[in-house]
C-alpha cells in the first residue's frame, strides 16, 4: 500500500475536518488577494464570495450582519485583528482572520473602506424616538467618538445607516459581555436604560448622512 494512502487512513476525522477548514480559509484569502491586486480574470469570484455574508453591492442579506462597504478603514482593521486574536469572536470570521497577516488585514480594510456605503432604505425614526435617542446619545457621550453625524472616523465605527438589527444585537452583546473587545462600550451600555438603547438603534439606522460627508466619502 502506498505510504500517502496509509497516512490518510491514520488521520482522525477531527484532523480531516481541520484540514478541510484550512483549505477553505486558504482559498478565501487567496481569492481576496486576487481582488486586492486587481486581477481581472477572477475579479468576480471574490466579490461573490464576500456577498455570501455581506451582500450584493455591500447590502448584507442577514440584517444582523454588518455593512462593511464604506466603513472606516482603521475600524475594519482593528476588527480583523481582534477576530484573529480572539478578542472578538465569530466562528467564520475568526477562521478567516486566523490565516491573515497584518499586511493582509490592512489591505482588506483599505479595500472595503473605499467602497460606497449602501442605502439600506431604513425609515427615519419617529420624532419621539429620535428625541429620546439624541438625549441618550448626549448622555452617553456618543458624538465624542462617533462624531456629530455618527459617521465615525479612523478606528471608530460609522453607525449611521447601519442595519438596525445589527446595531441592536451589538448593543446587547456589549451589554451582556458577549462582545469583549471594547470594555468601555460594555460599561456604557450597562449604564444606559434598555429602552434608550432600543431608541438609539432605531435612530441610528434611519440616519441618511451622505450629504454631510463631503465628496471624499
Amino acid at each position: 500500500m502506498p505510504r500517502p494512502f496509509i497516512g490518510l487512513i491514520l488521520l482522525s476525522s477531527m484532523e480531516l475536518r481541520r484540514m478541510t477548514r484550512i483549505r477553505l480559509v486558504a482559498r478565501t484569502i487567496c481569492l481576496a488577494g486576487v481582488l486586492l491586486m486587481g486581477g481581472n480574470a477572477l475579479a468576480a469570484e471574490p466579490v461573490e464570495l464576500c456577498a455570501t455574508c455581506h451582500g450584493e453591492q455591500g447590502i448584507p442579506v442577514n440584517k444582523t450582519t454588518p455593512v462593511i462597504w464604506g466603513q472606516n478603514e482603521g475600524y475594519l482593521y482593528l476588527q480583523l485583528r481582534d477576530f484573529k486574536s480572539g478578542a472578538r469572536k465569530n466562528e467564520f470570521m475568526s477562521a478567516i482572520a486566523a490565516a491573515l497577516e497584518k499586511d493582509d488585514m490592512k489591505a482588506l480594510a483599505a479595500h472595503f473602506s473605499k467602497q460606497k456605503w449602501p442605502d439600506l432604505r431604513q425609515p427615519e425614526a419617529p420624532q419621539a424616538v429620535a428625541a429620546k435617542a439624541v438625549a441618550a446619545a448626549a448622555s452617553i457621550g456618543c458624538p465624542g467618538c462617533h462624531l456629530a453625524h455618527f459617521q465615525g472616523d479612523g478606528t471608530t465605527a460609522r453607525l449611521a445607516g447601519q442595519w438596525e438589527d445589527y446595531l441592536a444585537k451589538t448593543i446587547s452583546d456589549f451589554r451582556d459581555g458577549k462582545r469583549g473587545n471594547n470594555p468601555g462600550m460594555t460599561d456604557l451600555m450597562i449604564a444606559t436604560p434598555s429602552d434608550d438603547l432600543t431608541a438609539l438603534a432605531k435612530y441610528l439606522a434611519g440616519l441618511q448622512i451622505e450629504a454631510y460627508l463631503g465628496s471624499g466619502r
